[in-house]
This record gives structure tokens, C-alpha cells and sequence, in this order.
């Protein structure tokens, strides 16, 4: 089954309608053990999501739910079977750079609901996938930027360009040129899904250029933005969740 899901629509609805759905998942008396595997710490954006929505399940008693962060691509097989064999009927994470082992386990464990975050298709009977349409609020986003900035020059920091992420970088500028052809983009990629003082760092050399309006695809670049308001009223276009500052230092 393959849910594309709306930007706002909530994690928690998404896990409890696949979970409804999947062949394989058998809703017993007992509750329902939910395992989450994460490649970055749960405070990244969007990670954050899931793990606010399943930590809230939880806590209605919904389901009891253990987590691991900052699993790196190398161990995530390894981690995903871990928890295949200690009883949890559905595993949950993003699957975006270890596709083809989150797959692998999911073909060996055929009794156990995988539900990834993931541009591919899902795969029968039991690898479900979930995506969702954030191009088209990071497009009317652009709009808003090529409409505000006053240098015509935005700066733009990302993880890593993967289709993921490119479509919402592709998209932002294709905003902001739909209502100001003049802007120049500088875009960065911090080749990491976290490293907040990197992506700060990347936003402070756009800033120093003349960018008065910043697009952050990652932690750490409205933190600059931030910063540099207090004297050149720069701005930043945030992703995903509320980014706070105090994430890079």
C-alpha cells in the first residue's frame, strides 16, 4: 500500500491507517509494538514528526513504542533485523539512503509491517511507503522570497542532493522566479542530515554575499538568518517543522 500524504497531514494518522491496512499485521488484545529506526537524532525535522506522533500514541497506551537515533547507513540492517526478532509487529523510519536493505529485511520477515519514508514503490506483501507533497508549499514559499528579498540574491543550504531534497530546492526557485527573473541563487549542501553549526557556517558565506533571504533545509541556517536580523534584516524559509534556534553553537 502507498500513501502520499498532504503537508500537514499528521504522522500518527498515517501509521494508524497502514497499520489497519498491511497484510501481515494482526491487531490483537495486546498492543500494538511499534519499533522506529532513525538515521539522524530524533530532534531533526523531519524525524521529529513520527517521533512526537508515536511518542503520543504511546502515551494514550495505544502502543508501546522503543526508538533508536543516529543510525548510521551501515548498521541499519543490522538494527531493523534487531527488531524484527524482538517482537515488534511494525517498524517505522526513512528509508531514502538504506533502500535496498530496508527491502532485504522486509523480504525476510514477511509477518512483520514495514512502513518507510520513501520515493519508491512499495512492495508486496508487506513494505509500505510514505511520502508527501512538500515541493508545492516549498514552491509557493519561493514565491513569497522572490517577492520580499530587496538584493535578488537568495542563498539555499540542503543535506545532500538526493531526488528527496532536489525537488524541494527545484521547486523554491522555481517559485522565486515565477514572481522576481532577476534572483540569483548560491545553493550548498552540507553532505550530512544534521550537522546544524555546518549548515550555519554555509548560511554566514551566502549572507556575506548580499543574500537577504536564506531557504533552510536543514538546522542551522534560520539560526544565521537570525543572527544577521539583529543588523541587515535577513530572513529564513524554513522546512518541515518549527526549527529552533539554539541548534547550532
Amino acid at each position: 500500500m502507498s500513501l502520499k500524504l498532504l503537508s500537514r497531514r499528521t504522522a500518527l494518522v498515517l501509521i494508524t491507517t497502514l497499520a489497519l491496512s498491511m497484510p501481515g499485521l494482526v491487531l490483537a488484545q495486546a498492543k500494538l509494538k511499534v519499533a522506529g529506526i532513525y538515521t539522524v537524532p530524533f530532534e531533526q525535522q523531519w524525524v521529529s514528526r513520527l517521533h512526537k506522533a508515536l511518542n503520543a500514541a504511546q502515551a494514550r497506551g495505544d502502543i508501546e513504542y522503543k526508538a533508536s537515533e543516529n543510525v548510521s547507513n551501515a548498521d541499519y540492517e543490522r538494527v531493523m533485523r534487531e527488531y524484527a526478532t524482538a517482537g515488534n509487529t511494525l517498524i517505522v523510519g526513512e528509508s531514502f539512503a538504506v533502500e535496498a536493505a530496508a527491502r532485504k529485511v522486509a523480504k525476510d520477515f514477511p509477518k512483520i509491517s514495514f512502513l518507510l519514508g520513501s520515493s519508491g514503490k512499495p512492495q508486496e506483501p508487506n513494505f509500505a511507503v510514505f511520502d508527501n507533497f512538500i515541493q508545492e508549499p516549498a514552491y509557493l514559499s519561493g514565491m513569497i522570497a522572490g517577492g520580499v528579498t530587496k538584493t535578488n540574491k537568495i542563498g539555499m543550504v540542503g543535506g545532500f542532493p538526493i531526488p528527496e531534497v532536489n525537488r524541494l530546492m527545484n521547486a523554491f526557485m522555481a517559485g522565486a522566479l515565477e514572481v522576481n527573473p532577476k534572483i540569483e541563487f548560491s545553493v550548498s549542501f552540507i553532505n550530512s542530515w544534521f550537522d546544524p553549526p555546518k549548515a550555519k557556517e554555509a548560511a554566514f558565506a551566502m549572507i556575506d554575499k548580499g543574500a537577504d533571504v536564506m531557504y533552510a533545509e536543514r538546522f542551522g541556517v534560520s539560526d544565521a538568518a537570525k543572527e544577521k536580523d539583529i543588523l541587515d534584516g535577513k530572513f529564513a524559509v524554513k522546512v518541515d517543522d518549527n526549527q529552533p534556534k539554539s541548534t547550532a553553537k
